[in-house]
């Protein structure tokens, strides 16, 4: 059985080691060694197969313990922590929180709470689904168009200021590819604005 403090921050402007001292501080008073540490310093957007923690929880082994200073720390969403504590409690493995005082196991009051945090997510994620779908339809209703607003597609592409002038040399019967050399861009990029204005 080992016993493993993980910490994670999503920037360098954050620090380890304020989560380290809270660990350290934990295991102190409940006379607990930390075999192991796990640091990273990675964002929770990131897969989980290409944090430190992917690799942790494949290492786990029966009766370890995991140990965070807080469960956001495992992951972004109630889902991602959700399959976290699944892939814990099927390998017998406990996660222990510091924050929310969480000792997760395979007892069956770790299991109750488990389901419910599933339960949570699933509801979690069909309302998003819900809100998502009314949203778009209520634009497409109104008649908007879905996406980019073309103002913002122009200045993406460095051309709006010069619209006037490219329409203006266009109708001199200007060749793209000058017009392109005149305004400082690529002949394609100048034939995609042309196209999108309709010219």
């Amino acid at each position: 059985m080992a016993i493993i403090g993980y910490i994670r921050v999503s920037s360098t402007k954050q620090t380890l080691q304020h989560q380290r001292f809270e660990i350290e501080q934990f295991a102190k008073k409940n006379h607990i060694l930390i075999d192991k540490w796990v640091m990273e310093t990675i964002s929770s957007r990131k897969a989980l197969s290409k944090r430190k923690l992917g690799q942790l929880l494949d290492s786990l082994n029966n009766g370890d313990i995991l140990i965070a200073a807080e469960i956001s720390r495992l992951g972004r969403s109630l889902l991602e922590v959700m399959r976290i504590l699944e892939s814990c409690l099927n390998k017998n493995c406990q996660v222990w929180t510091l924050k929310e005082n969480y000792r997760l196991g395979n007892d069956i009051q770790s299991k109750v709470m488990a389901f419910a945090f599933g339960l949570s997510a699933e509801i979690e994620r069909n309302l998003i689904s819900q809100r998502t779908k009314a949203s778009l339809e209520s634009v497409r209703a109104s008649g908007k168009r879905l996406g980019r607003p073309f103002a913002a597609q122009s200045k993406k592409l460095k051309l709006s200021d010069n619209a006037k002038k490219v329409k203006k040399l266009l109708d001199m019967g200007m060749t793209r590819y000058k017009i392109a050399k005149i305004v400082g861009v690529k002949h394609a990029t100048l034939s995609r604005f042309i196209n999108r204005m309709g010219w």
